[in-house]
């Protein structure tokens, strides 16, 4: 025990709630952060909230994108050279790539989000296209996150079920960590686990408050972001928050981009992953209802995916990346069927 050593990289301040985006000068002081800045979003959330963001940075610059690639972050990198630190706003493309950014630069970032759909707000892990998938991949995290319930309130509903739906799975992310953990000795903590799972059980235990234009269900999806991102800070890695329904969600992405949400994708993933850990009378039924209650997608109808293209993602998802989960070393197509089918994942 004594030769065990951990660096836990977290943010210095988290500013959560109504009207905070309008202490983004007082959380820069406080951070010492001055000289010009590179501003990192997208259309809409520049439309939205862009200009408040530079009356409290002064010396600006900006990138708009599009979406996320690795020539966009190259592009970021150029334009940002005078830049002392970066401030990515908006969901989770302009996040990921102000902070894939700020590490190549190796400044700081500050995470403004306009939308809770991930948890890759307050994370050290960026997502980005690979081909026809997507990869996680490691940086530090913001040194900051300012997130203003009444603007995530404002955003698409979509986006908000989107945001519950992965924080929700994260209940059998953990199962699959455990499960890595004893089969293939992979590193796991008890504390990241646990914090993991208690959000996403909180989430479950809190649908009933999850209703469009409620800035309560801001605060209270806001705050399972935060805790899910520092989840895996405390790891190290994204095992608290990705297990098998991340592998299926990459592996639909590449099957059928652009169809649905990565949130709505990993919720129906996990209703199937949890299923195969405990079985018809486990805990997918909870999961279920708590997406249901929130009127998230729970079946390939939903998720505008056809049955075939769903069972093939799952029978084809451990190969994705070397990841142990409970999918092993592949899923029988029949048992994939009666699974997806005994859960009304798929009918028929």
């Amino acid at each position: 025990m004594s030769g065990k050593r951990s660096w836990i990289r977290l943010p210095r301040s988290v500013l959560v709630g109504a009207g905070v985006l309008d202490e983004l000068r007082a959380v820069l002081a406080d951070l010492h952060l001055d000289g010009p800045a590179h501003v990192v979003t997208s259309p809409t959330p520049a439309s939205l909230v862009g200009g408040r963001v530079h009356d409290h940075l002064g010396q600006s610059t900006e990138t708009v994108i599009e979406q996320a690639s690795g020539a966009v972050v190259d592009d970021v990198v150029a334009a940002a050279t005078d830049a002392t630190f970066l401030v990515g706003v908006g969901g989770g493309t302009p996040i990921d790539i102000a902070k894939l950014a700020a590490d190549r630069i190796g400044c700081g970032f500050i995470s403004v989000p306009t939308a809770p759909s991930h948890d890759g707000i307050v994370s050290g892990r960026s997502s980005l296209p690979d081909g026809q998938t997507r990869h996680s991949v490691a940086a530090d995290p913001p040194l900051a996150v300012v997130a203003d319930t009444t603007v995530l309130a404002a955003a698409p509903w979509e986006l908000m079920t989107a945001g519950y739906a992965d924080i929700v799975s994260n209940a059998t992310a953990v199962k699959d960590w455990r499960l890595a953990h004893r089969v293939k000795d992979v590193e796991y903590s008890e504390y990241a686990a646990a914090l993991s799972e208690m959000t996403a059980a909180m989430l479950v235990d809190s649908a009933d408050v999850i209703r469009p234009g409620v800035e309560e269900a801001a605060w209270v999806v806001a705050k399972a972001l935060v805790s899910s991102g520092v989840a895996m800070s405390i790891a190290g890695s994204s095992r608290p928050a990705s297990g098998a329904e991340h592998l299926i969600s990459h592996q639909l992405d590449r099957l059928a981009p652009g169809v649905a949400l990565h949130g709505h994708q990993v919720g129906v993933a996990a209703i199937f992953t949890e299923y195969l850990h405990t079985g018809p009378t486990g805990e997918w039924r909870q999961i279920r209802d708590a997406l249901a209650g929130v009127g998230a997608p729970i079946d390939v109808d939903a998720l505008a995916v056809d049955a075939s293209t769903f069972i093939e993602a799952v029978t084809s998802a451990h190969e994705i990346r070397d990841r142990y989960t409970i999918l092993g070393d592949g899923v029988d197509e029949t048992a994939a069927r009666e699974a997806a089918t005994a859960t009304g994942i798929i009918t028929g």
